[in-house]
C-alpha cells in the first residue's frame, strides 16, 4: 500500500502537468480559431425559428464556410421552407446561400457575403498518424463554441465510405465542425457519435475533392448534383458486391451466399432449443450498418439480406405451406422514404428455377422509383421455395437507390447463389 501511495504522489504532478499542457493548447487553438467558426441554422421561414442548428468553419478569405450535409438537408430538399442562417462567435448573424454538396460523405459548402477577406482553416495535405493528439470545435447542444481534444484512431473498418474513428466527445450540434491538427489545419469534420467517447469524422481529403470540384465546375443544380453522386456510390457499392466472393453457406438443408466485404455483417437465431416448436425455423440477416441521409424521411443507399429455412414434423404439408405463406407480407423495404419520395412498389411475380442451382422459387420482384431522382430505384426481392413439402427456404433482399441494370444484375447473381443441398 506504502509503494502505491508513493507511486501515485510522484506521478500526480506529472499528471497535472500534462493535463494542464493540453487545456492551454486547446485554449490557444480555440482563440485563434474562434473569428471563423460558426454556428450554422436551418430557419422555417414561416416560423421564424430555427429548425436544425450545426457548425461550419470558413475555408476561404472570400466566405465559403463548409459543414455537414445533414445539417443544410432541409433548404437542400426544400428551398422554399427553410433558410441558411450563420451565427459567428460575436453573436453576428447572416444568410447563407447553398454552393455544393457531397451527400454521398455528409458534406455542404455554403457561402456568405463578406466585405473584405477573412481569416480562414488551412485543410491538411496528410491525414494525422494513428494516437495523434486532435481537438475537434463545434457548438453542442447550443451551449456555444467549444473545442474537444481526442485521438485519431484511423479509419472505421466496416464502412462502405470512409470515416475517421475519433476518441472524443462529438455531440448534438457539434455537426459540420471542424477537427484539427496542432498545427490548426482541418483533417477532419464532425458527423456522428456512437457515444461514450466515440465519434466518426469525415476525412479531410472528401472535403478538399468537394472544394476543387466547386472552384472548377460548381454544379449547375444541387439536385441534378445529388443524383450523380447517389448513382455513382450505388453503381461503386454494387460493383464491389458482384465482384466479390459470394461464398455458399449451409442453413438447414438450404444454401445461402455469404459476400466476402467488411461493410456487410451477419448475424443469425434460431428456436432449435424450443423442441416443441410447430415448426423449426433459423434465420440469418446480412446487412450494411451505415446509409446515405437525404432528409429526416428518407434514407437511401444501404443493403440487406435475409434467409429463413424452416422445416416441420408436427403439422400437415398444407398447413405449414399456410404458415410459410404469410412470411410474403413481412417483406418490406428496409430504408425510410416517404409517398413524396417514391412511388407505390410495382411487383412482378413468377415461379423460376434458376439455371444453376436445384431450387423452385416463387419469386417476387418489386421496384419503386425516386420522383426527384427518377434513374434510381429501390428494389425488393423475395424467393420462396415451392418444390419440398415440409421443408422451405426463404430468401429475401432489398437495395435502396439503385439503377435498373445494377438490379437486375445482382438479382440475377442472388438468385442463382440460393439453393438445396
Amino acid at each position: 500500500m506504502k509503494v502505491l501511495i508513493t507511486l501515485l504522489l510522484i506521478f500526480s504532478p506529472l499528471f497535472s502537468v500534462f493535463t494542464l499542457s493540453a487545456a492551454e493548447q486547446a485554449g490557444t487553438i480555440f482563440k485563434q480559431l474562434a473569428p471563423s467558426l460558426y454556428q450554422i441554422r436551418l430557419i422555417d421561414k414561416a416560423s421564424g425559428e430555427k429548425s436544425t442548428i450545426g457548425s461550419g468553419f470558413q475555408i476561404t478569405a472570400d466566405g465559403l464556410i463548409a459543414t455537414n450535409y445533414h445539417v443544410i438537408s432541409g433548404h437542400a430538399q426544400y428551398p422554399e421552407k427553410y433558410q441558411i442562417q450563420y451565427l459567428d462567435h460575436q453573436g453576428n448573424k447572416g444568410e447563407l446561400s447553398l454552393a455544393s454538396v457531397d451527400v454521398i460523405n455528409d458534406l455542404a459548402l455554403v457561402k456568405r457575403d463578406v466585405p473584405s477577406p477573412m481569416a480562414f482553416f488551412s485543410i491538411a495535405d496528410h491525414a494525422p498518424t494513428k494516437g495523434e493528439k486532435l481537438y475537434s470545435l463545434g457548438n453542442p447542444h447550443d451551449l456555444g463554441m467549444i473545442v474537444v481534444p481526442g485521438t485519431y484512431n484511423g479509419l472505421k473498418k466496416e464502412s462502405f465510405t470512409d470515416k475517421i474513428h475519433f476518441t472524443g466527445s462529438v455531440n448534438s450540434g457539434m455537426s459540420g465542425g471542424p477537427v484539427v491538427n496542432k498545427a490548426e489545419q482541418v483533417v477532419g469534420i464532425n458527423v456522428a457519435t456512437s457515444g461514450n467517447q466515440i465519434g466518426f469524422l469525415v476525412p479531410h481529403d472528401k472535403l478538399a475533392k468537394l472544394f476543387n470540384e466547386y472552384k472548377s465546375s460548381p454544379p449547375e443544380t444541387i439536385e441534378q448534383q445529388m443524383a450523380e453522386q447517389l448513382i455513382a456510390n450505388q453503381k461503386a457499392m454494387v460493383d464491389t458486391l458482384l465482384t466479390s466472393q459470394w461464398q455458399p453457406k449451409m442453413l438447414g438443408y438450404g444454401i445461402i451466399p455469404t459476400i466476402d466485404v467488411p461493410f456487410i455483417r451477419c448475424w443469425g437465431e434460431s428456436n432449435t432449443d424450443k423442441q416443441d416448436a410447430l415448426i423449426q425455423s433459423v434465420v440469418a440477416n446480412c446487412a450494411m450498418d451505415e446509409d446515405t441521409f437525404i432528409d429526416n424521411n428518407f434514407f437511401t443507399g444501404g443493403i440487406e439480406m435475409q434467409f429463413q429455412y424452416m422445416e416441420t414434423s408436427k403439422i400437415s404439408d398444407f398447413k405449414f405451406y399456410h404458415l410459410y405463406q404469410r412470411q410474403v407480407a413481412r417483406a418490406v423495404a428496409s430504408n425510410k422514404a416517404t409517398k413524396d419520395d417514391v412511388t407505390e412498389f410495382a411487383c412482378h411475380h413468377d415461379i423460376v428455377m434458376p439455371a444453376s442451382s436445384k431450387i423452385n422459387n416463387k419469386s417476387i420482384l418489386c421496384t419503386r422509383n425516386y420522383k426527384k431522382f427518377p434513374d434510381l430505384f429501390d428494389v425488393l426481392y423475395l424467393g420462396l421455395s415451392v418444390d419440398r413439402d415440409t421443408q422451405a427456404l426463404i430468401s429475401h433482399f432489398t437495395i435502396a437507390g439503385v439503377e435498373k441494370n445494377m438490379a437486375l444484375a445482382f438479382t440475377k447473381q442472388f438468385m442463382e447463389s440460393v439453393s438445396w443441398k
